[in-house]
């Protein structure tokens, strides 16, 4: 059994929840529930990023407070537990918790003592979305490549962290898989951004810009600190760095693996500047981290200024969790942005839920309850005709559990699918309704059809294990039909009812 412990990145507390951030807590969340199902003991922790710039922005337009504001907005992607079906064990909010602060403040301390860190003056072309400084290289058109908006050209003298100290020893972690990044794309992009040559950057920003808002420099109360320094320590001040040394040395120094999940946008403050900051404070690096892509909406990102952010726990009122979960898991591409529409998401529903897995649900139970009044038989040592479904259900475990370190979630569910596919298939091949009449006729023995009803209750049995971190909802359904383990099935009940598009 390992240890360990899982982190989603923390959201910009900037508006509501939309269904891009939910796709990074169904992704965590089913390879938490996965490494939990397998023996492992994990601690899953997500949050949000309270003290940016632009949620100052956003409460000074509604006349509020950042605190209200930033308290409001929190609420609602904590809420997101429910209709999403979350099992996280922690969440941090880096405005109120306790924890935080002290924390960060201890992370800063550490690297002050290192060295790292001088005073500067600059100028540079600023955007507040990314909370980055970006060079004209960079830029699109003028504009940020992330948020399609113009930088602000910023001067000020801030505290700049000793990045480029840390270039060779970043290089040498990332190529050797010491920190393994994932997919592979992505590490050559982290790798070819290290090999342009690092530049220290600024670690801090004046008060009076942050609107008073964020967490002050140790020793110098007129500059606040970065809101990446400060987000990024999220990940060991809520595990006790600064605060609880012995938790922390628990689910961070002695866990087996630290994995982020993070989307590709901030692959640069998670893969450089991150492990840099630990490298200079003396702290353990994250073992993993595992970069997703984006759900976009006609082949635009999502985001709450394109106006295409749907909220993902509208999507769970009109269809279901299922549903949505389900298509997140099973349809979203590893490599590459993947559109997210109701059609979609309705149609992998109903082809993979209802028509598959639900079908050979709901044909089995009913079976053994016509068949055998509920009762199910023993299986068979040997049953050749079931030689296919039975290599699907064995080879299963294993391919799951390597999509699941691999994050091929897509992979993982196939492999589950496969099983449903066989089910259905070994159903109209063993034909078990004439097995029925000809035991009744006496001209076949009951062993023949006992055969057939028992694996097919076996096989809804292993879909209802395998599918527990996708659908944790459905998954308990499936194994209360098919008897929770007893000898007797529950009567039968649609575990996945098609879905219609809602009228318009």
């Amino acid at each position: 059994m390992g240890r360990y412990a899982v982190m989603t990145a923390i959201p910009y507390v900037n508006g509501k929840p939309h269904v891009g951030h939910a796709l990074e807590l169904v992704e965590t969340d089913a390879y938490a529930r996965h490494l939990r199902a397998r023996g492992d003991e994990v601690r899953f922790q997500t949050g949000t990023d309270d003290n940016a710039l632009k949620n100052v922005q956003g409460a000074e337009a509604e006349g509020i407070t950042p605190a209200e504001y930033v308290e409001r907005v929190a609420a609602r992607f904590v809420s997101l537990r429910e209709p999403l079906g979350l099992s996280f064990d922690d969440f941090i909010k880096t405005s109120t918790d306790p924890r935080h602060r002290p924390g960060v403040e201890k992370l800063w301390n550490a690297c002050a003592e290192r060295g790292d860190f001088y005073r500067k003056s600059y100028a540079g072309l600023y955007c507040v979305g990314c909370e980055l400084f970006y060079a004209e290289d960079e830029l699109v058109d003028g504009r940020c490549p992330e948020h399609g908006t113009v930088p602000d050209l910023v001067e000020e003298s801030n505290w700049f962290f000793r990045l480029s100290r840390y270039q060779d020893q970043l290089h040498e972690l990332i190529s050797t898989d010491r920190l393994r990044i994932e997919p592979a794309t992505r590490k050559r992009e982290v790798l070819s951004f290290i090999e342009a040559g690092l530049e220290d950057f600024s670690a801090s920003r004046s008060m009076s810009r942050a609107r008073g808002w964020g967490i002050p420099v140790p020793g110098d109360p007129d500059q606040v600190i970065y809101v990446w320094f400060d987000a990024l320590g999220n990940y060991i001040t809520a595990p006790g760095y600064g605060t609880d040394e012995k938790n922390f040395q628990y689910w961070w120094n002695d866990a087996d693996e630290r994995v982020h999940v993070i989307g590709k946008g901030i692959i640069r403050f998670h893969a450089v500047y991150w492990p840099a900051m630990l490298l200079s404070a003396g702290v353990r690096l994250p073992d993993t981290i595992f970069v997703h892509e984006y759900l976009t909406a006609d082949g635009m990102k999502i985001s709450k200024s394109a106006g295409n952010a749907q909220d993902p726990a509208d999507i769970v009122a009109a269809f279901n969790s299922d549903a949505l979960r389900w298509w997140m898991l099973r349809d979203v591409a590893r490599n590459g942005d993947t559109d997210y529409t109701d059609e979609r998401l309705l149609t992998r529903a109903n082809e993979d839920l209802a028509n598959n897995i639900g079908n050979l649900v709901n044909r089995t139970v009913s079976m053994v309850g016509r068949y055998r009044d509920g009762v199910i038989p023993p299986v068979a040592a040997y049953n050749p005709g079931a030689a296919a479904l039975r290599a699907a259900r064995e080879q299963a475990p294993a391919a799951i559990d390597a999509a699941f370190t691999a994050f091929d979630f897509r992979r993982a569910a196939e492999a589950i699918t496969a099983i449903g596919d066989e089910g259905n298939r070994y159903v109209e091949a063993a034909r078990p309704w004439e097995l029925a009449k000809a035991e009744r006729k006496e001209d076949a023995a009951p062993a023949a059809l006992d055969a057939v009803l028992a694996e097919l209750v076996a096989t809804c049995r292993d879909l209802a294990t395998h599918l527990a971190p996708f659908l944790p909802d459905a998954a308990p359904r499936i194994a209360a039909q098919c008897g929770d383990g007893g000898p007797r099935v529950a009567d039968p009940s649609p575990v996945f009812p098609r879905l219609e598009a809602p009228a318009s």
